[in-house]
């Protein structure tokens, strides 16, 4: 071999040892969470997870310890105009309806199958766990499990069309991708019920079953024609909202987290809890203020209202997401 050719040699490798090296350093630098834009929100994230993975710095925390809690309506998915599950529960008033001819004079389902939803509504929390209890018992837990797997499946929202699941948030999934690839461990502690959501949460969050606090009914286990099996019944076992919130964390988990998101005041408590905790926390709301991408409110919602809530973060300096200013994409189903 020549010189030159030699040295040409030389040369070539030592361009494509730099381009592998280059690309490497881009693949190690790339943005983990490209729909947010890079802000206060996106920046406080980021240098939380960086402080406690960090090995032998101050504020280092073992893996075991990286737990994150997530509510669902409002933080991951849409949650106007009506709370999906409740949507949900609307929908099987329909479906049950003929087995009921008593709902025709019978509130709040009279009101439903007239398709009146606020008079239905009108009567508050009591009307709102008649029609869930209702509608969500008298069965099996595996064929609830198939009723809402079917559902999620092919219901649409009514003012997206869009199926429900695609009206779940990309910086949130991006969020829970970037903190297990961290060494968290992440949960959702929602005020809807555990068993609505742990039929799709892997598929859609990648939250496994065992994973999911939520509100539940009551279950017995009996015998169906020499089966074993797990009836639901029409009562309140436990309802995971507010300060149900810290308590179902305990009795599920087991670990306070270090870090919680959320978006209404039914939130508060679990924020609350989680970032009075010894040592390194973080505590984010996500604040909805865009009303043509979403929808934009706060205070004066009956869905989602942030008010307290949103007093507390500015006082103890947590994470607040401006949705239209921090956010360069809302839904995953977005182009």
């Amino acid at each position: 071999m020549t010189n030159l050719a030699y040295a040409a040699k030389r040369y070539l490798l030592s361009i494509l040892l730099l381009l592998g090296v280059a690309a490497s350093a881009t693949a190690q630098n790339a943005d983990q969470l490209p729909s947010w834009n890079d802000r206060k929100a996106k920046q406080s994230i980021v240098a939380f997870v960086e402080r406690v993975t960090a090995e032998g710095a101050a504020d280092f925390v073992p893996e075991a310890e990286r737990v994150a809690v997530f509510d669902n309506d409002g933080t991951l998915w849409g949650e106007q105009p009506l709370y999906f599950q409740l949507l949900f529960a609307l929908d099987r008033v329909k479906a049950m309806a003929p087995q009921h001819p008593e709902w025709k004079d019978k509130e709040p389902f009279a009101s439903l199958l007239k398709g009146d939803i606020k008079t239905a509504l009108a009567g508050g929390e009591p009307a709102i766990v008649d029609i869930v209890m209702t509608t969500h018992s008298g069965m099996t837990t595996d064929e609830f499990d198939q009723i809402v797997r079917d559902w999620v499946a092919s219901a649409r929202h009514p003012k997206t069309g869009r199926l429900y699941t695609e009206m779940v948030y990309q910086p949130m999934l991006e969020l829970l991708t970037y903190l297990r690839a961290n060494g968290f461990k992440t949960f959702i502690v929602s005020g809807g019920g555990i068993d609505f959501m742990r039929p799709w949460t892997e598929k859609v969050y990648g939250i496994p079953p065992e994973q999911v606090v939520g509100s539940s009914g009551k279950t017995k286990f009996e015998m169906r024609d020499g089966t074993p099996v797990l009836m639901r019944l029409p009562e309140i076992n436990f309802i995971d909202d507010k300060a149900g919130k810290p308590v179902g964390i305990h009795h599920h988990i087991g670990r306070r987290p270090i870090a919680a998101f959320g978006n209404s005041d039914g939130d508060l408590q679990m924020l609350q809890w989680t970032c009075s905790g010894p040592g390194p926390h973080f505590c984010l709301y996500v604040h909805h203020t865009d009303a043509d991408r979403e929808w934009a409110y706060d205070r004066d919602s009956s869905i989602g209202r942030l008010d307290k809530g949103l007093d507390e973060a500015g006082i103890m300096s947590w994470t607040i997401v401006d949705m239209k200013a921090d956010w360069n994409k809302v839904f995953a189903s977005e182009p």
